[in-house]
Protein backbone atom coordinates (compact mmCIF):
# COMPACT_ATOMS: atom_id res chain seq x y z
CA UNK A 1 0.00 0.00 0.00
CA UNK A 2 1.38 3.24 -0.35
CA UNK A 3 1.88 5.86 2.40
CA UNK A 4 -1.43 8.04 0.78
CA UNK A 5 -4.26 4.73 1.22
CA UNK A 6 -2.18 4.52 4.61
CA UNK A 7 -3.08 7.71 5.47
CA UNK A 8 -6.65 7.64 3.61
CA UNK A 9 -7.74 4.80 5.97
CA UNK A 10 -6.30 5.88 9.29
CA UNK A 11 -8.45 9.29 8.57
CA UNK A 12 -11.23 7.02 8.00
CA UNK A 13 -10.91 4.80 10.49
CA UNK A 14 -10.61 7.73 12.89
CA UNK A 15 -13.84 8.92 11.44
CA UNK A 16 -15.78 6.23 11.12
CA UNK A 17 -18.14 6.44 14.66
CA UNK A 18 -19.30 10.38 12.88
CA UNK A 19 -19.55 8.67 9.46
CA UNK A 20 -21.87 5.98 10.66
CA UNK A 21 -23.50 8.17 13.30
CA UNK A 22 -24.25 10.64 10.22
CA UNK A 23 -25.87 7.41 7.55
CA UNK A 24 -27.86 6.87 10.96
CA UNK A 25 -29.57 9.55 11.26
CA UNK A 26 -29.70 10.10 7.80
CA UNK A 27 -31.61 6.94 7.58
CA UNK A 28 -33.72 7.64 10.26
CA UNK A 29 -34.93 11.08 8.81
CA UNK A 30 -35.79 9.20 5.49
CA UNK A 31 -38.19 6.45 7.35
CA UNK A 32 -39.89 9.50 9.36
CA UNK A 33 -40.66 11.40 6.52
CA UNK A 34 -41.58 8.23 4.21
CA UNK A 35 -43.91 7.23 7.09
CA UNK A 36 -45.51 10.83 7.70
CA UNK A 37 -46.37 10.73 4.11
CA UNK A 38 -47.37 7.07 3.89
CA UNK A 39 -49.50 8.14 6.89
CA UNK A 40 -50.96 11.22 4.89
CA UNK A 41 -51.83 9.38 1.85
CA UNK A 42 -53.42 7.00 3.47
CA UNK A 43 -55.87 9.64 5.73
CA UNK A 44 -56.52 11.82 2.81
CA UNK A 45 -57.99 8.44 1.47
CA UNK A 46 -59.69 7.68 4.15
CA UNK A 47 -61.29 10.77 4.51
CA UNK A 48 -61.90 10.99 0.95
CA UNK A 49 -63.91 7.70 1.32
CA UNK A 50 -65.79 8.48 4.21
CA UNK A 51 -67.15 11.83 2.71
CA UNK A 52 -68.02 9.81 -0.36
CA UNK A 53 -69.95 7.25 1.33
CA UNK A 54 -71.27 9.66 3.84
CA UNK A 55 -73.00 11.76 1.29
CA UNK A 56 -74.26 8.50 -0.61
CA UNK A 57 -76.10 7.57 2.54
CA UNK A 58 -77.87 10.98 3.16
CA UNK A 59 -79.46 11.45 -0.21
CA UNK A 60 -82.89 9.89 1.05
CA UNK A 61 -84.68 10.50 -2.68
CA UNK A 62 -82.81 8.32 -5.00
CA UNK A 63 -81.98 8.83 -8.49
CA UNK A 64 -84.19 8.25 -11.65
CA UNK A 65 -83.09 7.62 -15.30
CA UNK A 66 -85.90 6.82 -17.71
CA UNK A 67 -84.65 4.82 -20.39
CA UNK A 68 -86.94 4.70 -24.22
CA UNK A 69 -87.32 1.13 -24.91
CA UNK A 70 -89.53 1.92 -27.82
CA UNK A 71 -86.32 1.06 -30.69
CA UNK A 72 -86.11 -2.32 -28.69
CA UNK A 73 -90.16 -3.07 -28.32
CA UNK A 74 -90.05 -2.54 -32.56
CA UNK A 75 -87.29 -4.69 -33.12
CA UNK A 76 -88.40 -7.36 -30.65
CA UNK A 77 -91.89 -7.04 -33.31
CA UNK A 78 -90.26 -7.48 -36.33
CA UNK A 79 -88.66 -10.27 -35.07
CA UNK A 80 -91.95 -12.36 -33.89
CA UNK A 81 -93.58 -11.03 -37.72
CA UNK A 82 -90.87 -12.44 -39.50
CA UNK A 83 -91.22 -15.53 -37.22
CA UNK A 84 -94.73 -16.29 -37.77
CA UNK A 85 -94.37 -15.23 -41.73
CA UNK A 86 -91.58 -18.04 -41.97
CA UNK A 87 -94.08 -20.62 -39.85
CA UNK A 88 -96.54 -20.22 -42.20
Amino acid sequence: MSQAKVDRYKAEKANRKKTMKKEKIKSAIAAACGTVVCIAVIGWVGYSAYGYFHTQQKSSTPTQTEVNLNALSDYLNTLQTADSAVEE
